[in-house]
């Protein structure tokens, strides 16, 4: 295996004996190189990790797509244009994962430093110009998973491999940790596609990482589920971006109709169950995969009734599809509704050389959104979660530029992750309801996600991000 020049996308894995046995990895270690796709003008620069004990089976390390998010990820300007991952080797999926202490740092020194000479003759000998010894920084990967234990691993016609986990997490400033149920899909294993609450029947203890009470429950599945919970970050901002149509929403709850709401994505379901159990919406998902939507039923809650309504395809063909048979006026479709109030969409590109992003630039052609258009009613709104790829700010303002020429007005919805904000279109102008005129969906809707995400709604009168 030759090292010595860059060849942008090349991954390759290899056996490597430990330098420093015995220490916290295996003897051999599995080195795994990663030649970035973003060449840089600038001289190379290269980068190591290790992998955290235990993970090393984890998508995120074994893989090529979850090394490339996390070389993509690292927060290097311009990215490094080589990651090394070193750690353990795999073997099956774990039982149970269980967050070990951090390595004493003179331990971490140590097991550093006898790897430095490997290290070295990976860099690519760019990197040593006119005598230079380059330097490899080692990066460090952080989560809030104490535990994870793994429910069952599926392989669905369109997403591919997925795993359904549960997961006890440490939220910053609280002591009582947090269970979890979540989906992630191999191809891109660094993002989470859906999470729900679980509540466990025994009351955990303070600060309890570890403890026995916490373990139990895990392995006991001593919970049961919060379908309706919005614990993807991104969630309760599109729920919040409603609150532009409430006064339309109010009208027709007074008059004993349903607002009806288009969801592009269905995932685990959180969404929908949201909307139609908490603010009483004529629901219809569109879900391109049918074991995604199977796991949505079995492990998430999902529970579909006269007021919620599944389809299987791919979402923006059927959006055409719906617009289609609006305009010649084809009655044969009972769902979705001719005149949508919201159509909501949570998509990824499922693109792993561009990073994780959402949505996908075919759900941005301009026929695409003339079709949304044309199956929202006259007040309705086009909700979109907006994950922008690592570029220089053209993507948001090619969306911004295009939802421009098809809607009347934008507004954005920040997401406090540093990596999402939603963007809401309107087939009108907006009037927003006074405070002194809150009226039941208003203040239904601010129960759900809360008055300061709903005043924290911008309306977008440039291109600037």
């Amino acid at each position: 295996m030759d090292f010595s020049e860059l060849s942008p996308c090349r991954f390759q894995s290899f056996t490597f004996p430990n330098p420093n046995p015995p220490n916290h990895y295996s003897d051999p270690l599995r080195v795994a190189v990663l030649d970035s796709p973003v060449s840089s003008p600038q001289a190379p620069t290269m980068a190591a990790m290790l992998v955290p004990p235990g993970r090393e089976i984890d998508w995120i390390f074994s893989t090529e797509a979850g090394h490339l998010h996390l070389l993509l990820s690292s927060f290097s300007s311009p990215p490094f244009s080589r990651l090394v991952l070193i750690g353990s080797l795999p073997s099956s999926f774990p039982k149970l994962y269980t967050r070990a202490p951090p390595l004493p740092d003179k331990d971490l020194d140590s097991i550093q430093d006898s790897l430095l000479p490997l290290l070295l003759a990976l860099s690519p000998k760019s990197a040593f110009d006119q005598g230079h010894i380059p330097q490899v920084p080692f990066l460090s990967f952080e989560d809030d998973a104490l535990h994870i234990l793994p429910v069952e691993v599926l392989e669905g016609p369109s997403v591919g491999e997925m795993i359904v986990e549960d997961v006890a997490i440490q939220k910053d400033g609280s002591c009582v940790p947090e269970i979890r149920r979540r989906l992630r899909f191999k191809r891109m294993p660094n993002l989470i596609q859906t999470q729900i609450h679980l509540i466990p029947d025994l009351v955990l203890s303070a600060c309890s990482g570890s403890g026995s009470d916490l373990l139990s429950v895990l392995k006991s599945r001593s919970f049961r589920l919060e379908p309706a919970s919005l614990v993807q970050p991104y969630l309760a901002p599109m729920v919040a971006g409603l609150s532009l149509i409430a006064d339309v929403a109010e009208e027709k709850v007074t008059s004993g109709i349903r607002p009806s709401c288009l969801c592009v994505g269905v995932g685990g379901g959180a969404l929908l169950t949201c909307l139609r159990t908490q603010l009483g919406f004529d629901v219809h998902g569109l879900e391109t995969d049918s074991v995604v939507l199977e796991v949505a039923r079995k492990y998430f809650g999902l529970v579909e009734d006269e007021f919620l309504h599944i389809s299987i395809g791919d979402g923006i063909e059927l959006i055409k599809r719906y617009a289609l048979e609006k305009e010649m006026g084809n009655k044969r479709l009972e769902k979705p509704s001719s005149s949508l109030d919201a159509i909501m969409v949570d998509l990824d590109s499922g693109d792993v050389i561009s990073g994780v992003s959402a949505p996908p630039l075919e759900f941005i052609e301009k026929d695409v959104l003339l079709a949304v258009k044309a199956i929202l009613c006259k007040t309705g709104v086009l909700v979109m979660n907006v994950i922008p790829p690592l570029d220089d700010g053209s993507f948001y303002r090619h969306l911004v530029s295009v939802l421009r020429n098809i809607f009347v007005e934008l507004y954005k919805i920040d997401v406090q992750d540093n990596e999402n904000f939603v963007i809401v279109a309107t087939r009108s102008e907006i009037q927003v309801s006074s405070r002194e005129s809150r009226h039941q969906f208003l203040r239904k809707l601010e129960e759900v996600v809360g008055p300061q995400l709903i005043s924290s709604i911008t309306k977008i009168s440039s291109y600037k991000a």
